[in-house]
């Protein structure tokens, strides 16, 4: 929306509902100006120099595939045509190809949506490695008044694969789902009417007693589990969430700007989505989990970690939950394109994807602000774009 808020002072008529700023078409603008919306914290980059990215440009604008709807295209008319806000492509840890759409630039912090549940599960994994956390420990141990929970006999892996038996119904449409609840007690969203009422995230999670089925039969997405991991994280470390990763991920990357994290009522960083930085420190973060957790020359997450995230199970990958992913899984909080290839992603709603490709060195991050909150037609064009931009970069 070119005329959303513009003006001094905005017009009625160009002002971002307050409880629709993430939807269609008021996105095209909030995804861009969280800290204008809702309250934040900050994800601070430390005092230390920015990690320099080499840069080896080259014109991918013109390379051609073919789109799910059987037409030739080409992947700028497909970053054109799907709502794009920006991407960038490393190929071997050199920025190949950059490019802003919808009035982007390399300074905007851009909401990250559920690619934040994999930013999160990359500090889990600096914290297994130091025996804080132990996967297959239950979290009642961590967190013992969730003895009184659907959580109560699940242990960590099942948050961290999102295999727990807990009921928590994630329909982004549903006004009166339990993720309509966590829109709520996140902060992102006012009370409503019909619609249960929670103070914060953490009062949520300690309302969800009841299970449907035996922790760990199978993957089935829940937001609410990243947030079990990160009140796990918080209560080991005694730290809040945006420092955790400031301090174990975000200084070391070098990143070249603060991030931020938007924050319910009492303080809590919304692990599940809420986390917002630049394009080029997204690509950072890609480009680390692209060189086996190394970073800015150093060791960041443990290779063991990013090891067993791969180690996925896609038996228990159930067909009405594999996103469009061919003999896919999840594992980690990533999403495992295929079993037998090194591949993560961290995928968020509206279109937010990193990608990375270990063993052809491709990093690719890219940002939009799509009209629905999932498409598997846009899913699938992203994948054939990754694929094109791959075999050219790897051939050339």
């Amino acid at each position: 929306m070119a005329n959303t808020m513009k003006g001094f002072p905005v017009a009625p008529e160009q002002r971002v509902p307050r409880d629709l700023w993430d939807r269609a078409p008021w996105n095209r603008w909030s995804f861009q100006h969280i800290r204008e919306i809702l309250p934040t914290t900050e994800v601070w980059r430390g005092s230390g120099p920015v990690w320099q990215l080499a840069e080896n440009p080259v014109d991918l604008d013109p390379i051609a595939f073919d789109s799910q709807s059987g037409q030739v295209t080409t992947v700028i008319d497909w970053l054109s045509h799907n709502f794009a806000d920006g991407i960038v492509v490393l190929h071997h840890g050199k920025i190949c190809y950059e490019r802003y759409f919808n009035d982007m630039t390399a300074r905007t912090l851009h909401l990250s949506q559920s690619m934040a549940k994999s930013v999160t599960s990359a500090v889990a994994g600096i914290l297994v490695s130091r025996g804080l956390l132990d996967p297959e420990e239950h979290i009642r141990t961590y967190l013992p008044e969730l003895e009184q929970t659907g959580w109560k006999d699940a242990k960590l892996r099942h948050a961290l694969d999102m295999t727990s038996g807990v009921r928590y119904i994630e329909d982004y449409e549903a006004l009166d789902s339990d993720v309509a609840a966590t829109d709520i007690a996140s902060g992102w969203r006012r009370a409503q009417p019909n619609v249960p009422y929670f103070q914060c995230m953490w009062d949520q999670i300690l309302s969800l007693d009841e299970t449907v089925r035996e922790h760990g039969v199978v993957f089935e997405y829940r937001s609410i589990e990243t947030d079990v991991l990160a009140h796990c994280m918080e209560r080991v470390t005694q730290t809040r969430l945006a420092e955790l990763i400031s301090r174990e991920l975000w200084q070391p990357l070098g990143v070249e700007e603060s991030a931020c994290f938007t924050v319910d009522a009492v303080g809590y960083p919304l692990a599940d989505g809420g986390f917002n930085a630049t394009l080029r420190d997204y690509a950072r973060f890609g480009e680390m989990l692209c060189s086996d957790g190394v970073g800015n020359g150093r060791q960041i997450v443990p290779k063991a970690w990013l090891k067993d995230s791969l180690d996925a199970d896609p038996s228990i990958f159930s067909d009405a939950n594999n996103m469009d992913l061919d003999n896919g899984a999840y594992r980690n909080q990533f999403w495992i394109r295929d079993v037998d290839r090194r591949i993560l992603m961290a995928r968020g709603v509206f279109g937010q994807i990193i990608y990375a490709d270990l063993d052809n060195r491709v990093t690719i991050a890219r940002l939009a602000s799509w009209p629905e909150f999932v498409s598997s037609e846009r899913k699938t064009d992203d994948i054939r774009a990754f694929d094109a931009i791959t075999e050219f970069l790897t051939n050339n």
